[in-house]
């Protein structure tokens, strides 16, 4: 697993011993705790997986948002996919439309 890499990669910092200490899930990068997982081929989402993610984001403190990184593929061939709630979505698109827009 790459969770050290791609910590360092985005500026995240890591949790020591991520998901056997006090501090749960892999990363906290802004305001987001991430939960890395990495995959050649494919990888299946589902409801477990996310409540996990949400769990450590709820210890972590009511200021941090819960986000999956899928990181698919090996070598330098990677695909980086983000998973976060869509109205934190919809609000990051919002902001960005109307803060152009009155500029």
């Amino acid at each position: 697993m790459t969770e050290k890499n791609e910590s360092k990669r985005i500026g995240a910092k890591q949790h020591k011993n991520s998901g056997r200490n006090t501090k749960k899930g892999d990363a906290t990068w802004r305001s987001f705790v991430i939960d890395f997982k990495e995959s050649e081929k494919s990888f299946t989402i589902n409801q477990d997986i996310w409540a996990k993610a949400v769990t450590d984001a709820l210890k972590a403190g009511k200021d941090k948002s819960p986000a999956v990184v899928i990181i698919l593929g090996k070598g330098n061939k990677k695909t980086r996919l983000a998973l976060i709630e869509f109205d934190l979505l919809d609000q990051l698109t919002w902001e960005a439309k109307y803060d152009r827009d009155n500029t």
